[in-house]
């Protein structure tokens, strides 16, 4: 599964490179890298969500969409910001489940 994801990530930033080497359009090419960036950022932060499965399960399903939302970017340029920032949801959602029920992880 990691090397699945490792593999995503290597052929999205293979297909920034082949669009910037074709248009030659600079802030497409840091438009779509820093995109994949907050992607990216989004996937390690969701892991918080873990504890909760539904909500888990939820933001990996939101990142998978995200991921898409980026890759229509590349193709057809046109940048859908609020599927690709959707995974905020969840954790947005799983922040206000702990502040509203506390935390069942507390020691002493």
């Amino acid at each position: 599964m990691k090397a699945l994801i490792i593999l995503a990530v290597l052929a999205t930033l293979g297909l920034i490179a082949f669009q910037y080497h074709r248009n030659k359009n600079i802030k497409k090419l840091f438009t779509a890298l820093l995109t994949l960036g907050i992607i990216l950022s989004l996937a390690v932060a969701g892991n918080v969500t873990r504890p909760v499965m539904p909500i888990y399960l939820a933001h990996l399903i939101l990142m998978i969409i995200s991921w898409g939302g980026l890759i229509l970017y590349l193709v057809r340029e046109k940048y859908v910001g609020w599927i690709i920032f959707s995974p905020l949801v969840t954790i947005g959602l799983f922040l206000l489940l702990e502040w509203l029920t506390g935390s069942g992880h507390e020691v002493g």
